[in-house]
């Protein structure tokens, strides 16, 4: 491929990625006190996390915890609920435990 071929799918990425974002904003100026949207933004954040622990939890086996992904899996979500519950604070509950998890599967248990 070309530089320019390149360059223009890059291009085209970064412009559909730019109105993929702004393209709801624009949509919903004239409604940002409609009901619906009030909804949404009270219960969508919850249900995106019950989702993404579900995903994460799916290649769980629970009676084979001497598995190499289980231990750190259940150690890290342990971690994130605890920090989630002493701190409430969701950015640093999803780093620590990211980072817990990591370093517990790079390192060893």
């Amino acid at each position: 491929m070309s530089t320019g071929t390149v360059l223009l799918a890059v291009a085209i990425g970064a412009l559909a990625t730019i109105a993929s974002r702004a393209l709801p904003f624009v949509a919903l100026s004239r409604h940002h006190d409609h009901p619906l949207l009030a909804w949404l933004g009270r219960y969508l954040p919850a249900a995106i996390m019950v989702i993404l622990v579900v995903y994460s939890l799916a290649d769980l086996r629970p009676l084979k915890l001497d598995d190499a992904k289980g231990t750190p899996l259940l150690l890290a979500c342990a971690l994130v609920v605890v920090l989630h519950l002493w701190r409430r604070n969701v950015l640093i509950s999803i780093v620590v435990g990211t980072g817990a998890y990591m370093a517990m599967v790079q390192y060893g248990t």
